[in-house]
Parts: structure tokens; C-alpha cells; sequence
């Protein structure tokens, strides 16, 4: 009689912590990290990882205790997004650019017992009126902080202890930016973040000679799994403390990066920096954040770029969905026709089914895929977040129906993919009309002078609210408002076109969000309501 085993062998539990200890192993000699002048191994990089866990635990962290990181992309917060977890602990990457009032509610909210914090932000951490254990990276320390790199050298590995626990257990609790009210703590589990790191692997189609650029904040979304996927892949990270063109194009042209993420505001940058050359090799470039413009997208790829279309929440990992493009049908496209087919949000991404992502009416019924019905986004499956971390009312809202909510209005066009044409509070109601403010940045920013702008919804007597547009142009530019009004209206209907037009800077989130509710405050302030 065979004896039954004591454990399922056909089950192993989902921790994104088996890539690294598989990418050391196959490619020992590979350079996994480069950060500044240092340039570590795979086996380099987990042997780090393994002492930074055993010196939290040295510390006093334990299971499921939060531990925060507040620092740029650099191989603290990447050795972290390992380590806390392989310690016990749930990881809480910091926005670097909050206020300190900011980051004393999340420290507060979350109950962190660890800060870690990067030199660059000495100043800001001093402000804090939290008082944790502090590890701080780059010597020498101050403030009584630990050197990190000392806790790291003292550790004892043989002392860490293994995780014990399941893989819907919280990875980490990432808190959104935001836009509205306080932020809310967004859990991840160890099983989402698994999965969706793959889907990153697949859809940026990741390889082990690629090289990943970090221009995206592993603060927001962990990365977008990127983390565990480049890592996943045997590729090659690269750090980049400061995001600009300047840092892009010395990655692309001197490291040889293959790979990166970046909102189109960053694309706006590069594409319109003078020292943004042609690229020497191909460039996989992951967007999200905001629907490019079509003339970004022209640009981008006019440099050697292959653009992919995301779209995603924090609730959501990050990225969830992808403009899937289908060659060489749409290659034969005209340009125009081309860009218009990669501004949508498409299809989900290959981790969930093909009805987890729908477009809806308050009745949860699918809108007709006519291209014009429209709906919220709503979406279920493995890369949905657990729920709000400490907030049972706000998950309990998000989840209404069985569906998570995302506030996006969009239309599902006959061949099945998503196009967002607003956010909910974004639909402007003028006389009856609605009017997308997307739509009309889009046209806006087809003007060779226009740099950024957004659009929001003012108070009018007659209308009740019509739309002013707040704009930047480029250097060196100039543009007089009835001109560009003029330039808008042959392009769109004479009820979208916007009513004002403001010249200045626009308010943006560290992740490169405009901030349109800053706006929008800012000329409905003294107001009851924020609609008319």
C-alpha cells in the first residue's frame, strides 16, 4: 500500500520571492542590479536581500508588522520589496515627493514599526513627527538612524527565520495618491503580485538580456510588479534616482536599456528635450496613467520607441489591461489611424479571464460595444487588490455588486476593446450637452505649441458649467487663447470647445498625474457644490 503524502505535491504557494532565488541560480554571473558605480550580481543581490530580512527581524519585526521605505529608485526600495516580505513583514513604499503632514497619516494609518529612509530625504524624514526606528542609506547616518549598509554587513543570515504563511497573506500596502480625500492603504497579496509580475513578464515581453530603467516610482503600485517581473525574466535593473530625459537617454545610450515605464508626461519630456536622440537600439516603453495623446505617441516611436498601452489602478497592481496590438493588420494603418488604436485602454491582461474587465450601467449591465454606449469600468479577478487596508466601509464600496469599481467612464468598441473618455467627476454638463474632457485635451494637444494641459468644468450662469482648459506650452512657444479656441473649434463641436483658456503650470501628482481636482477647487472655491 503506497502511503498517502504529507503535503500536496502538486501545490506549491505563489511568492514572488522563488524569482530571485531562481534567477541566481540560473545566471549566477549576471549582473542583476546597477546602481550609480555599483553593479551587483544575482547571487550579490539575494545574499543582500537575505541579510536585510534577517536584520529586520533582529530588529523586532514580525509577522505581518509594517514596515515603510521612503526613498527614489535606488537598491534600498529594491532590496526592500524582497526583504520585508521574506522577513515576515508587509512592505509600505512611501510617495518621496508627499508633505510631511502627508506621510505622518500613512505611517500613522498603516502602524509602520520600521522606517527606512534614503539620505537624499534626511530633511524630510526630520520633519516627521513619528518617531520610529529609522535605517537610513548613505553614509554617514544621522539622527540616530542605523547605517544601512552597516545593518546589512552585522546581519546574521543564519538567523532568519523562514516565512510561514499562505499566499493570499498581504504583501504590501500601498496608499493611493490622492486625488481626493485622504489615501486609502491598497492591499496587495503575495498571489497578485505573483501573477501580475507574469503578466508584466509576457505583455513588456521581457527576456534575460533585457535592461529595465527604473523611471517609475517603485513607490507606486511596487513598481507595477516590475520588481518581481524584471527579476522574474533574469534581466538586468537600472536604477535612476532622478527622473528626467537627461537620465533616459543616458540609460538608453550608455547602458543599453531595452525597457521602461513612464506616464506620457514623462514621454512629453523626452521626446520634447534637445538632447533626446534617436535610440540606438529598440525601446519597449510601457505608458499608463492617462490615455497618450496621439501626437505623443507619434513621437515616441518616431525616436524607435514600441509603445505599450496600459491601464490600471493602485487598486488594480497597477497595470491591468493592454492595448493588445494585432500585426500586421493595424501596422498597415495610416500613422493617425495607428495612434488612435494605441490611446485605447484595450483588452485584460493574460492573468485574467476575458469578462473580468467590463464597461457597465449603474444596473451592472453591459453597455452595447458600439463605441458611444457609455459605462463604468469594472473588473474582478487575481490582480484586484484584497481590499483597503483598515477601511471596511471604503472596500465595501469599491466591491458594491461583487465588481471593483474604478470611477472610469469609457465605451467598448465592436471588436471587445475599452476606451476611457472621462473619470466620472470629470464629465462636464453643459446645457445638456455632456462633454469628455478627454476629447478635448486630446484636440488641444494636437497644436505643435501646446506642451500639457487639462481640461475641467467652471461655473456659468448660462450653462450651468462649461469648460476651461489650463495649458503649458513649450519652450520658447508663444499662443494667444482666442487662437487656440480657434484651432480647437474646427476640430470639435462649438459646445466643447473651452470658454477660457489659462497659460501656466499644471499641478501634478509625483506619478505624473495632473492633479485636475486642484483645479477644479481652486474655481469652485466658495461653492456649495462642485456642480451647477
Amino acid at each position: 500500500m503506497i502511503a498517502e503524502p504529507s503535503v500536496a505535491v502538486h501545490l506549491r504557494a505563489l511568492d514572488p520571492f522563488d524569482f530571485l532565488e531562481r534567477a541566481a541560480f540560473v545566471y549566477p554571473d549576471k549582473v542583476a542590479v546597477i546602481d550609480g558605480t555599483a553593479r551587483r550580481t544575482y547571487p550579490v543581490f539575494v545574499e543582500r536581500v537575505r541579510r536585510l530580512a534577517a536584520a529586520l527581524q533582529a530588529m523586532g519585526v514580525r509577522a505581518g508588522e509594517r514596515v515603510a521605505v521612503l526613498a527614489p529608485n535606488t537598491s534600498m526600495v529594491l532590496e526592500a520589496t524582497y526583504a520585508v516580505p521574506l522577513a515576515g513583514g508587509v512592505l509600505c513604499a512611501l510617495n518621496t515627493r508627499l508633505a510631511p503632514d502627508e506621510i505622518d497619516y500613512i505611517l500613522g494609518h498603516c502602524g509602520a514599526s520600521v522606517l527606512m529612509h534614503d539620505h537624499e530625504l534626511d530633511g524630510l524624514v526630520e520633519r516627521l513627527a513619528t518617531r520610529l526606528p529609522r535605517v537610513r542609506a548613505g553614509a554617514p547616518a544621522a539622527g540616530g538612524a542605523l547605517d544601512y549598509e552597516r545593518l546589512l554587513d552585522d546581519a546574521d543570515v543564519t538567523a532568519l527565520r523562514p516565512r510561514s504563511g499562505a499566499e493570499d497573506d498581504t504583501i504590501s500596502i500601498n496608499y493611493t495618491s490622492g486625488t481626493t480625500g485622504k489615501p486609502k492603504g491598497v492591499m496587495y497579496s503575495f498571489r497578485g503580485a505573483y501573477l501580475n509580475a507574469l503578466a508584466e513578464v509576457f505583455h513588456a515581453n521581457l527576456r534575460p538580456e533585457s535592461v529595465y530603467l527604473w523611471t517609475l516610482p517603485m513607490f507606486h503600485c511596487n513598481g507595477w510588479c516590475f520588481p518581481w517581473a524584471v527579476t522574474a525574466a533574469g534581466a538586468t535593473h537600472v536604477c535612476l534616482r532622478k527622473v528626467d530625459a537627461v537620465g533616459i537617454n543616458a540609460g538608453i545610450h550608455q547602458e543599453g536599456v531595452t525597457h521602461f515605464c513612464a506616464a506620457p508626461t514623462v514621454l512629453i519630456g523626452l521626446v520634447n528635450h534637445p538632447g533626446t536622440q534617436a535610440f540606438p537600439h529598440r525601446v519597449v516603453v510601457t505608458t499608463a496613467g492617462a490615455p497618450p495623446a496621439p501626437s505623443t505617441i507619434a513621437q515616441i516611436e518616431a525616436l524607435g520607441a514600441e509603445l505599450h498601452h496600459v491601464y490600471g489602478l493602485t487598486e488594480t497592481y497597477g497595470p491591468i489591461t493592454e492595448c493588445a496590438w494585432h500585426s500586421p493588420q493595424w501596422d498597415a494603418e495610416p500613422p493617425a489611424d495607428r495612434a488612435r488604436l494605441r490611446s485605447r485602454q484595450g483588452v485584460p491582461m493574460i492573468t485574467l479571464g476575458a469578462g473580468d474587465v467590463r464597461v457597465v450601467d449603474s444596473e451592472l449591465r453591459d453597455v452595447p460595444a458600439d463605441g458611444e454606449a457609455q459605462g463604468e469600468i469594472v473588473m474582478r479577478g487575481n490582480n484586484v487588490m484584497k481590499g483597503y487596508y483598515a477601511d471596511a466601509d471604503a472596500t465595501a464600496r469599491a466591491f458594491a455588486g461583487g465588481w471593483f469599481h474604478s470611477g472610469d467612464i469609457a465605451v467598448r468598441h465592436p471588436d471587445g476593446y475599452v476606451e476611457i473618455v472621462d473619470r466620472a467627476k470629470d464629465v462636464i454638463i453643459s446645457g445638456g450637452e455632456n462633454i469628455s474632457t478627454q476629447q478635448v485635451e486630446k484636440v488641444l494637444l494636437e497644436h505643435d505649441a501646446v506642451l500639457e494641459c487639462a481640461v475641467v468644468a467652471v461655473p456659468d450662469e448660462k450653462w450651468g458649467e462649461v469648460p476651461k482648459a489650463f495649458v503649458t506650452l513649450k519652450p520658447d512657444r508663444a499662443l494667444e487663447a482666442d487662437e487656440l479656441r480657434a484651432f480647437a473649434r474646427e476640430r470639435i463641436a462649438a459646445f466643447k470647445v473651452p470658454k477660457t483658456v489659462e497659460f501656466c503650470e499644471l499641478p501634478k501628482t509625483s506619478t505624473g498625474k495632473i492633479q485636475k481636482y486642484v483645479l477644479r477647487e481652486r474655481e469652485w472655491k466658495g461653492r456649495e457644490k462642485r456642480v451647477n
